[in-house]
C-alpha cells in the first residue's frame, strides 16, 4: 500500500476529528469548566464511536452498501432524541448555590462513549471526510487495506485529540469561557436541540412505509 494513501487516511482522521460540532462544543464545556483530564476522559469515550462510523464509512467507500439506508434512519432518529436531550438539559441549566453551574458530567468517558456512538453528524461527516481524501485512489482501496487504512485514521484521531485537549486547556480559554459559561451552555443547548431536529427530520421519511 502506498504512503499517500494511508497519510490521506490519517489526515482525514483528524479532520474528521476536529470538525466543529455537537462532540466539540460539550468537549468545550467539560474541559474548560472541568479541566484538561475531564476533556482527555470524554475523548476518550468518544473515540469508540469514531472508530465505529469511520469504520462504516470505510466499508461504504470500498464498495459494501449491505446495510442499506433503513438503519442509518434509525440510528439517526435515536441519535435526535439523545442530542435534544442534552439541549433541553443545557438550555435549562442554573447556577448552584455556590454560583456554579448544574451541568458538570460526573462520568466524562461514559459520557463520551454515548456522545460518540449518537452522535448524529458522525457517519455523514465520516463519509463526506473519507471520501474527499480517498475518493481519488478508489482503485487502490481493498478489504485487505481496510485495517491499515483504518489505523492510520485512528493515528489521525489521536493526532487531532491531542490538539482539542491543548485548547480547552489553555488558560485563555478557561478564562473567557467561565465567564460567559452560562450563556455559552444555553447557547450550545440550542444547537444541540438544532441538530436533534435536523437528525429527526430526515431520518423521519425514510422510515415512513411508501404506498405501492
Amino acid at each position: 500500500m502506498e504512503t499517500s494513501l494511508l497519510f490521506d487516511a490519517g489526515l482525514a482522521g483528524a479532520a474528521y476529528v476536529i470538525a466543529p460540532g455537537p462532540a466539540v462544543l460539550a468537549l468545550l464545556g467539560i474541559g474548560a469548566s472541568q479541566g484538561r483530564v475531564a476533556g482527555a476522559r470524554f475523548l476518550g469515550g468518544h473515540l469508540v464511536g469514531d472508530l465505529v462510523w469511520s469504520a462504516l464509512a470505510l466499508i461504504a467507500i470500498i464498495g459494501a452498501h449491505t446495510l442499506g439506508s433503513r438503519l442509518f434512519d434509525v440510528l439517526g432518529l435515536l441519535c435526535g432524541g439523545y442530542l435534544f436531550w442534552l439541549g433541553w438539559r443545557a438550555v435549562r441549566a442554573r447556577r448552584t448555590a455556590e454560583g456554579r453551574l448544574d451541568t458538570s458530567v460526573e462520568r466524562p468517558l461514559l459520557r463520551g462513549l454515548a456522545f460518540g456512538a449518537t452522535n448524529p453528524k458522525s457517519y455523514p461527516v465520516a463519509l463526506a471526510t473519507f471520501t474527499a481524501l480517498l475518493g481519488g485512489q478508489a482503485a487502490a482501496l481493498s478489504w485487505a487495506s481496510m485495517p491499515a487504512l483504518l489505523g492510520a485514521a485512528f493515528v489521525g484521531f489521536l493526532a487531532a485529540d491531542a490538539v482539542l485537549i491543548a485548547i480547552i486547556g489553555a488558560s485563555t480559554v478557561r478564562r473567557v469561557y467561565r465567564r460567559y459559561e452560562l450563556w455559552i451552555t444555553r447557547a450550545s443547548g440550542v444547537m444541540f436541540i438544532g441538530f436533534a431536529l435536523h437528525a429527526v427530520l430526515h431520518a423521519v421519511p425514510g422510515l415512513i412505509p411508501k404506498r405501492a
